[in-house]
């Protein structure tokens, strides 16, 4: 006797209805996926994940009216801590990416992206518990998420670097934290270069992660 392919449900939350409804319908031609529900925003998504707590991963656009994808995915990790979030958003830069990552997410996908790799992406959500990409790339995520150990222990920073650190994970401009800490902007640099060889890491988002895992960032 056959089996049938277990489904992985999940969920899309965007206030573009024909966007959604279209990367929806692509995805169902895996026989692997099954669409859960369909969301406007944060609020709407409240309210429909409540008949499906079964959800394993969520696909989460960014802008969005009423509630917008960095507050429900705050909400969701709150509220439903065992459901993955993809962040699946047409921006790039690095304040974004870092944004939905402290909200909570476990990848970020762009949206011009090939369905096969979106559909990657959610295999490896389930499989793993992260997703790396470009963007997210590297052991960023699988770092993050290994709570186990904390490099804290062995990596020392003077009380400069923990602010830099705690900078980078705003919006500010590598010159804006310049005058903050009231520095040349050139010496923003070298805080990087020296942070990157001390905890492994190679970019600002990479940076944050570390800060956040060992709680030198506060969500």
């Amino acid at each position: 006797m056959k089996t049938s392919t277990p489904k992985i449900n999940i969920a899309m939350i965007d206030d573009h209805a024909m966007f959604r409804s279209g990367i929806a319908s692509l995805l169902t031609e895996y026989n692997d996926i099954h669409i859960a529900f369909q969301a406007n925003n944060g609020l709407d998504m409240q309210t429909k994940i409540v008949q499906s707590i079964d959800t394993q991963v969520i696909l989460m656009d960014i802008n969005m009216p009423h509630m917008d994808g960095y507050a429900a995915t705050a909400w969701l990790k709150t509220n439903y801590p065992h459901i993955h979030v993809l962040a699946l958003s047409m921006y790039d830069e690095e304040q974004a990416i870092i944004k939905m990552l402290k909200a909570g997410a476990n990848g970020y996908i762009l949206k011009e992206a090939e369905i096969s790799e979106l559909h990657k992406a959610i295999l490896q959500l389930v499989d793993k518990g992260f997703y790396t990409n470009d963007l997210v790339s590297g052991n960023m995520l699988r770092s993050f998420h290994m709570t186990e150990k904390n490099g804290t222990d062995e990596i020392k920073l003077s009380e400069k670097e923990i602010l830099f650190l705690q900078l980078c994970a705003s919006e500010l401009t590598y010159k804006e934290m310049a005058d903050q800490m009231d520095i040349a902007v050139r010496s923003v640099d070298n805080y990087s270069r020296n942070l990157f060889e001390k905890t492994g890491c190679k970019s600002r988002v990479g940076l944050v992660l570390w800060g956040l895992k060992n709680k030198i960032i506060s969500t």
